[in-house]
């Protein structure tokens, strides 16, 4: 029982590039990214319970239950496993929604992966991404657990191992819709594909950013600052973007210089996710 004890990392993820290659029939964009998680990112508890209900503690302002991630997360799991045990769950809220961190993926995957521990139903890997995959796109590699380039529609990877580095992201006052950037009529969805083992760190560069700085002035505003540091990018659809610097004190030193108004915070990047580590510790 003293698992239950513990907390779980729910942590964030950057796309360090994140380039649009084609389209699907059934519309669902054909993506290149390489995803890298951070120290930094929420964390979750659980409690067990015997009457088979999923309760979760704490409730987010805005989200309707019935589309709260860690909620379908476990729900999904349950149902999938045969498991008539069922949970409370509390969520301590660190990343922004609609922040392009993966913050509310990394919830449900993080459930999902506490959840076959604490409820023993020891489903493998490959069988929670595929649960994962339907609550979200970015789930998946939450679970798959290393830093990795991904194609399809996010969810096949190829492991990679990066340089040390630790990122400044900023965070716009701005909750992004994926569905409004991928949805506008001019996103590029025809950069040309390459290969996993051509790619190298510093390649590419995000497709949705046009986008999301044409829609969300904010995003274009932090971005045009942090880049007197050197190269910036957005993550995923936004709205968060980030600068890569090489040791921890030229990242809190330009995180000392934020303008009065911008808001954001230093992390260390990692091959491998906080969360998979706490399973399987090395």
């Amino acid at each position: 029982m003293s698992s239950w004890h513990h907390t779980w990392p729910a942590p964030a993820k950057l796309n360090l590039f994140l380039h649009v290659v084609g389209r699907r029939a059934d519309g669902y964009h054909l993506l290149q990214t390489v995803f890298r998680f951070l120290d930094f990112g929420d964390s979750l508890s659980f409690a067990p319970r015997e009457d088979g209900r999923i309760v979760l503690g704490t409730a987010l302002p805005g989200v309707p239950p019935d589309q709260d991630l860690c909620l379908r997360a476990a729900r999904a799991l349950q149902q999938a496993a045969g498991s008539k045990l069922g949970v409370d769950i509390h969520l301590v809220k660190r990343l922004p929604i609609g922040g392009g961190l993966g913050g509310g993926s990394s919830d449900a995957a993080t459930t999902l992966l506490a959840l076959n521990h604490l409820w023993d139903t020891r489903l493998p890997s490959a069988e929670l991404q595929q649960i994962g995959l339907a609550l979200g796109a970015d789930v998946p590699i939450f679970i798959h657990g290393h830093a990795a380039f991904a194609e399809g529609v996010g969810e096949r990877f190829v492991d990679v191992d990066l340089p040390p580095a630790w990122y400044l992201v900023l965070v716009p006052p701005v909750a992004v819709p994926t569905a409004r950037i991928f949805g506008a009529s001019d996103l590029r969805r025809d950069t040309p594909a390459i290969s996993a083992a051509a790619w190298r760190p510093g390649m590419g560069g995000n497709d949705l950013e046009p986008v999301a700085c044409r829609l969300y002035p904010q995003v274009a505003q932090h971005l045009a600052w942090l880049r007197q540091f050197g190269a910036a990018h957005m993550s995923g659809s936004g709205a968060c973007v980030f600068a890569e610097f090489a040791g921890e004190a030229a990242a809190l030193a330009a995180h000392a210089e934020l303008p009065s108004g911008m808001h954001g915070f230093v992390a260390r990047g990692h091959d491998r996710s906080p969360a998979l580590a706490l399973l399987s510790p090395q």
